[in-house]
């Protein structure tokens, strides 16, 4: 059996990606953790969520939100509730793509859009863990869980994925977990920016055996959300930004990330 820590959108949330990974570091039985994407926007650390993640040798993949910001895209990539929503999420945008170094840019873009894991070896028929940001041919589709079985059935098979095997992802920013057809999808939800209405950083640890011993726990992490939305309020960042983020993303209408 081994145990991964999951991590996804962040979205420049520097105190609770601090307090995710001491949280992590405090469970020795972790083998790795990796991240889902979304690792800037929103909030004013994008540079050095990327910086931290890299000293930590963390790897992962690309989010919709590190794509268009590495390649100067028109956009996020981003879905809006309502005009107001939109017209937030372009600000945030261009805050970022203004804000992140050189440095950051390049690793951005040196993400891989998805990773294949065999965590008891390629040598023998074992389980697949499969990560991803949105869906298997884009990191802008939101794999909801309203989704019906028959879309992530296709999720599933365009990624080759067998009964046993494990597809894990974010964007949505709200965690979730189901088998379809004996293959288990797992959203990890958010550690900078939830929206299920828990202000707490999320992220899942997953445990992966022989014999499709799958486990999958949610767990939520509290941190200085105050600093958090301070620094916000203090930078050019929409002061919305700092509500939502006390709310879990209970304010009005919402963006998705």
């Amino acid at each position: 059996m081994i145990r991964y820590a999951l991590i996804s959108d962040i979205h420049a949330n520097l105190p609770a990606l601090e307090a995710v990974l001491a949280d992590i570091a405090a469970r020795p039985d972790v083998g790795a953790t990796y991240h889902l994407g979304d690792l800037v926007g929103y909030a004013p650390w994008p540079n050095e969520v990327v910086a931290r993640l890299e000293a930590e040798g963390i790897a992962g993949v690309a989010g919709n939100y590190d794509s268009t910001v590495a390649t100067d895209y028109k956009h996020c990539g981003c879905q809006y509730e309502d005009a107001r929503q939109e017209e937030l999420s372009h600000l945030s945008y261009e805050w970022t793509r203004v804000h992140v170094s050189a440095e950051t840019k390049r690793i951005l873009a040196g993400l891989p859009f998805q990773i294949a894991m065999r965590p008891l070896g390629g040598h023998i028929a074992g389980p697949t863990v499969t990560l991803l940001h949105g869906n298997h041919g884009l990191n802008t589709v939101y794999v909801h869980e309203e989704r019906p079985d028959t879309f992530l059935e296709k999720m599933g098979s365009a990624v080759g994925a067998r009964a046993g095997d494990v597809i894990c992802f974010g964007h949505t920013h709200k965690p979730w977990h189901r088998q379809v057809q004996g293959i288990h999808f797992i959203n990890t939800g958010s550690v900078g920016r939830p929206k299920d209405g828990d202000w707490r950083a999320g992220y899942v640890l997953l445990d992966v055996g022989a014999q499709s011993d799958v486990h999958v726990e949610f767990v939520r992490v509290e941190y200085d959300v105050e600093h958090a939305a301070r620094a916000i309020r203090e930078s050019e960042l929409p002061d919305d930004f700092a509500d939502y983020l006390r709310t879990g993303g209970k304010v009005a209408a919402s963006v998705n990330g």
